[in-house]
């Protein structure tokens, strides 16, 4: 059998939980040919995990569409993406805002390499559009299926100890609060509401377009090894410091974890796709790792890992910084200071193998920058480690997540907004030193609660 790959060995250990086709989940339609339609289906997210009844679904083709619409329209309504988000932000019985036909690329400065793009344009989307007019974006995210509304919204990250989450790289935004009103939103222009609007979770208004600070198109070349976990968390800022991304893939009940660099480059590329031949011997192997008990896993799983070889790919920097994910999941994150990262893992990692827990999803571990939004996890003077963990989406997560979250709190993490969490208004308020000004900027913005769900409402303490 050839050497395995990082790329292979994560899709494989998600694969081989599933036993079986996933069911379907509905997508939205962009439905352009009418604006204002009722909801003829139940909404799903994209894991399934969440649904919603709403009453009916508007498709602003425009953004003065987009503000008529919220001057008139009554009742409660959420803006809604592609639905990549694990917590409920968007589920509501009243209409939901579907951003899909505000998309493509509106504007550009060379000069100054910022662009402007529709709110509903997928990340995935903005790639080569970028790479057209010499830009690409500074960092991305592990997927890149969102939107860039609904990425920014809930302050999506890549990793880099240089590099923050996506919004903090907004120059400016336009923002449609409830009662129809337009605001073009910059530092200059309304710092606070810049601050708050970046991070909004679609509590403000609804954000119509949005424009990135980025850099010229470049390359990168993507190195992936295993070793031992323990070592890899020692070397961790070592080695932070010394590529322009780093990142941890922890595998559960095994001694191991998968370490991805990433650097700029002027090599040619090289990102061939894995030969089906490459993909059956560990198929195989996988069948039987699923028999194993969790409790008598890890010779196994260490074994697997350490077949993992060294390797190397190089292409454009969005090829490189996205991965797709066919494998449905749910997944809880949560920031922690940087200093408490590692013993935290740790803490994750044991906490699993102490409690049998039957998961052969791998962790992630990533560095993300401080920023001067309201509500980014890593916002304020402290640099934060994101640590994830994921349930495969045809298994209930609850148990494993309710045993896991309590760890992130001992050690001051931070939700992902767009994740599964537990927390409320009492600590988040605790979390984040700017929360009250954020809830009064909400309350002055939306002073009657239309954008309002229960989760959000339970956020807020509402």
């Amino acid at each position: 059998m050839k050497p395995l790959t990082r790329r292979r060995f994560l899709a494989k250990t998600a694969l081989g939980t599933m036993l079986g086709a996933l069911n379907p989940v509905l997508a939205l339609s962009s439905q352009a040919a009418s604006s204002f339609f009722p909801a003829s289906t139940r909404w799903h997210n994209w894991s399934g995990a969440l649904a919603a009844n709403p009453s009916a679904r508007f498709s602003p083709t425009n953004d003065q569409q987009l503000a008529d619409f919220l001057a008139s329209a009554k009742g409660v309504l959420r803006p809604v993406g592609s639905g990549h988000s694990f917590a409920p932000l968007v589920p509501t019985d009243g209409v939901l805002v579907v951003l899909d036909q505000l998309t493509g690329l509106r504007s550009y400065d060379t000069a100054n390499n910022t662009a402007t793009f529709g709110a509903g344009t997928r990340l995935g989307d903005m790639g080569a559009p970028l790479a057209n007019i010499n830009q690409a974006m500074i960092n991305l995210p592990d997927i890149d299926r969102q939107t860039l509304a609904g990425a920014t919204s809930t302050a999506t990250h890549g990793t880099g100890i240089n590099f923050k989450c996506l919004s903090a790289y907004i120059t400016d935004l336009r923002l449609v609060t409830p009662n129809g009103e337009v605001h073009d939103v910059n530092a200059q222009s309304a710092p606070a509401l810049f601050d708050a609007a970046r991070v909004g979770l679609g509590a403000l208004g609804v954000v119509s377009q949005i424009t990135l600070q980025n850099t010229q198109r470049y390359r990168l070349k993507q190195t992936s090894w295993v070793d031992k976990t323990e070592n890899l968390l020692r070397d961790f800022d070592q080695q932070a410091a010394s590529h322009r991304h780093f990142e941890l893939f922890p595998l559960t009940h095994s001694d191991f974890s998968i370490a991805l660099a990433t650097d700029a480059t002027d090599e040619p590329i090289n990102n061939p796709p894995a030969s089906p031949e490459e993909e059956a011997g560990f198929d195989l192997a996988m069948q039987g790792w699923m028999k194993v008990p969790p409790s008598l896993r890890r010779p196994l799983v260490n074994g697997l890992a350490e077949q993992i070889g060294f390797s190397e790919r190089v292409d454009e920097s969005y090829k490189i910084l996205t991965n797709i994910r066919n494998t449905r999941f749910n997944e809880m994150e949560y920031a922690v200071p940087l200093k408490n990262g590692a013993a935290c893992l740790q803490e994750i990692l044991q906490t699993i193998s102490d409690a049998a827990v039957d998961v052969v999803f791998p962790l992630e571990y990533r560095y993300v920058s401080r920023d001067d939004t309201m509500l980014s996890m890593s916002s304020g003077d402290e640099d934060h480690a994101a640590i994830s963990i994921h349930r495969i989406a045809s298994e209930d997560y609850r148990p494993y997540f309710n045993l896991i979250e309590p760890i992130f709190w001992k050690y001051g993490g931070r939700p992902h907004w767009g994740k599964v969490h537990s927390l409320g208004a009492d600590q988040l308020m605790a979390l984040y030193p700017r929360f009250d000004e954020f809830r009064e900027i909400r309350a002055q913005l939306d002073p009657e609660g239309r954008l309002l769900n229960e989760h959000l409402r339970k956020i807020f303490g509402l």
